[in-house]
């Protein structure tokens, strides 16, 4: 597999050019990579313009997706927000305003992205799942949806997998939707390893017409680095404007360190990754199964995340996290319910089996019995464009009953909000909140909130275009 920017950059390191561009290192060692880190001189090509190297990168990319696949430095949050663009862009190329039907679970830059481009949102709920994290809806609750609806969204958004390692029925979910003319769109930030599975259950396997992957969260690549990948039975607007709408949201200086990360994560990928994802996982699942018959209950269905129920062990999640941190270990993620682990073939049996050790050597006591809160379903009151723009102010949970949330209240990881930027807070919403450690909310100022009823009674007499 050919590595055309990182090859390029290598070069020009040889050539001791005198830099007199940016960045302003000129080349000089700090941390130590400075020497690989150029900006878009002459032959480095331009990631939102890109013909030459970077092109030649993402095409090989896409050879390896199967897709139309476009670099992003920033993230999949940056991918989304293009992936969202390019759905208003085809709703609006169709004469109809876009109209998204999203799991509940969407990280918040789906709800940023909202803000900026202006598009509905309807949420999707999952009867089955306990978890603000998780929100699995079942194709044939959705194809009812359908049955009922007077005009169809514009596009179908879900997360999968999740944060704990729940995966969608992509395949029947797009079997519904494409029956309908909907789009499917999906976050896959955690899943850019699932294309390699012996029976890949990637997105763009599964009928996705776009999705995003994370690089950096279970392929050896850099933070920051991403793919927005675009299916071939995807409209032909998607990959027309695909760096259109990537530019509007990116940086001008995309960093080159992590365009070389994607590179380079190429010839990794072609060259046996496949065979070592598939022995590692295998290494997983013993694992798994020897916790399972410790007496840990175990989440998700994800290969690589390995998440446990802590409480019928008789911890809460971050009292079992801070006595792994003693040990050396550090999870990705924990709260009252949950602990939850990503491990990728980096990780290495030792590394794995550390983890089996340390975790068989906790010593079981009476299961916890203390149970989440139901979750809610707040009532909207302002879309989450007013209410995100909307002048706030910081007031303690518990005086925030009866206000509308101003923006998301959830800190990364993982970032999904319990109520939604627009949405009343109840009763219920301040106790969610309280068992998730989260003291306080930004809300609508009451001024503020005066003033958008009274704009509201203005557009409802003259007309939304006042």
């Amino acid at each position: 597999m050919e590595t055309p920017i990182c090859d390029f950059v290598k070069n020009y390191i040889e050539k001791d050019m005198l830099r007199l561009h940016m960045p302003g290192h000129k080349g000089q060692m700090l941390l130590g990579m400075e020497a690989y880190d150029i900006t878009e001189i002459e032959g480095a090509d331009s990631l939102y313009e890109a013909d030459g190297i970077i092109r030649k990168s993402e095409e090989n990319a896409g050879c390896l997706f199967g897709a139309a696949t476009f670099y992003s430095t920033e993230g999949s949050s940056h991918c989304i927000r293009a992936m969202l663009c390019l759905a208003v862009q085809y709703a609006a190329q169709n004469g109809k305003s876009c109209r998204i039907l999203a799991g509940r679970n969407a990280h918040k830059v789906f709800l940023s992205a909202a803000a900026l481009l202006g598009f509905e949102i309807e949420w999707l709920y999952s009867e089955k799942e306990d978890s603000y994290l998780s929100c699995r809806p079942e194709a044939e609750s959705l194809k009812n949806l359908f049955a009922k609806e007077k005009e169809l969204p514009t596009a179908v958004y879900l997360t999968s997998p999740d944060y704990l390692g729940t995966m969608a029925d992509l395949q029947e979910l797009a079997i519904v939707c494409h029956s309908y003319g909907v789009l499917l769109l999906v976050d896959n930030a955690h899943g850019a390893y699932l294309k390699f599975l012996p029976n890949s259950l990637h997105p763009m396997d599964l009928g996705a017409d776009m999705c995003c992957d994370s690089a950096h969260k279970t392929l050896p690549a850099l933070t920051g680095a991403a793919y927005l990948h675009i299916s071939e039975h995807a409209p032909h607007l998607f990959v027309r404007q695909a760096k259109t709408a990537l530019a509007l949201f990116g940086s001008t200086s995309p960093s080159y360190l992590v365009l070389q990360s994607l590179d380079m994560v190429n010839r990794y990928l072609a060259d046996g990754y496949q065979e070592r994802l598939c022995s590692f996982i295998s290494k997983v699942q013993e694992v798994k199964a020897a916790l399972m018959a410790y007496g840990y209950e175990l989440a998700g269905d994800e290969p690589l995340k390995l998440t446990l129920r802590t409480k019928s062990y008789g911890y809460e999640g971050k009292q079992l996290a801070a006595y792994l941190r003693e040990k050396n270990i550090e999870c990705e993620f924990a709260d009252p319910d949950f602990i939850v682990f990503m491990v990728t073939p980096e990780t290495g049996t030792e590394g794995l089996l550390y983890l089996k050790e340390v975790l068989c050597r906790v010593p079981r006591r009476e299961a916890l019995r203390i149970n989440p809160p139901r979750l809610p379903r707040p009532e909207p009151v302002l879309s989450v464009r007013k209410a995100m723009l909307s002048e706030a102010e910081e007031l303690p949970v518990e005086k925030c009953v009866g206000r509308i949330l101003s923006s998301a209240s959830v800190a990364c990881p993982p970032a999904v909000p319990i109520a939604v930027c627009g949405e009343r807070i109840s009763k219920q919403a301040a106790c969610c909140f309280s068992y998730y450690g989260i003291a306080s909310c930004m809300v609508v100022k009451e001024n503020s909130m005066r003033y958008l009823q009274e704009t509201k009674k203005t557009e409802e007499y003259y007309g939304e275009n006042v």
